[in-house]
């Protein structure tokens, strides 16, 4: 009678699973313990139920359940589509999910605009005093030095448009059942993705401000450094694909995880290119620009 029903829906009924309660345990811990951190590193302390929670090993604890649910639970989803159960309607279910979770990245993204917009463009805003003492009431703000956009910034947008040409390419190549074309693509977009975040990191070594300067300071590195964390995510995300395409795992016709991980990346490089135009470009005009940067 169970297979008999099964046959009849094209959707497939999963056996319980641990992850989804496991997640949400590692996610509190991991909050409670990313609290407890920060004030671990400011030298007070986070009371919660009457227990003193300051301390690094709670946020540990909790990253360490975090990263091994997520290893077990696409590692289970993974299976499920070699075992034939992502039928159409749940491989268009598990789109619907990676559409909804990059409109949330959308969202998240959102919040860091909104405050470089807000001071950038009221720098002298009467009812905010703090602000137009901190900025000079323009910006950027008097006597700050900012990056050249067309020199570090300008090589690092480069470097992710050339990226998602070759993710484009390797996707063309999975299509055509290429596996050649497939994993050369994949291993230049990884590389080309490093290459970026070395390249940031220098950035921000080299910066001639720092978070805690200006408000200039800590709205660019809150949008800049959010997203270069997520092409680190991005770039993880690929090389997985790419041991995946050696193994011999994707297929023309069943291949959602790197399709998923090529939307994410594309989302990255958009994001990428509101940074180099508002932050870099725009909101520099006119600051002396600092030497050698």
């Amino acid at each position: 009678m169970a297979e008999a029903h099964q046959k009849n829906h094209d959707y497939h009924i999963i056996d319980p699973s641990p992850w989804p309660f496991l997640a949400s345990v590692g996610a509190f811990i991991l909050a409670i313990g990313g609290i407890g951190f920060m004030q671990y590193n400011k030298g007070g302390e986070f009371i919660l139920f009457k227990a003193n929670l300051t301390t690094p090993w709670l946020f540990a604890i909790g990253l360490v359940i975090v990263l091994y649910t997520m290893y077990g639970w696409w590692s289970d989803t993974i299976k499920e589509g070699k075992q034939g159960h992502h039928t159409r309607v749940v491989s268009l279910h598990l789109r619907y999910g990676m559409i909804m979770f990059i409109a949330s990245e959308v969202m998240f993204f959102a919040a860091w605009f909104w405050a470089f917009f807000d001071v950038s463009l009221y720098p002298g805003e009467v009812e905010q005093v703090a602000r137009t003492t901190f900025t000079g009431g323009v910006w950027p703000p008097k006597g700050l030095e900012v990056l050249d956009p067309l020199h570090l910034p300008l090589y690092n947008t480069v470097i992710l448009l050339l990226s998602g040409t070759t993710v484009t390419w390797a996707h063309h190549a999975l299509i055509h059942n290429d596996r050649k074309g497939l994993i050369t693509g994949l291993s230049l977009t990884v590389v080309l993705g490093v290459l970026f975040s070395f390249v940031q990191a220098y950035e921000y070594i080299h910066a001639p401000f720092a978070f805690k300067d200006s408000i200039y300071g800590a709205t660019f590195f809150m949008a800049t450094g959010f997203h270069g964390f997520h092409v680190i995510i991005g770039t993880i995300f690929l090389a997985i694909c790419l041991l995946r395409s050696v193994r011999g795992d994707f297929t023309p016709d069943k291949h959602f995880g790197f399709e998923a991980a090529a939307w994410y990346w594309h989302f990255v490089d958009v994001v990428w290119l509101f940074l180099f135009f508002t932050i870099y470009v725009w909101a520099s005009w006119g600051a002396p620009i600092a030497a050698g940067h």
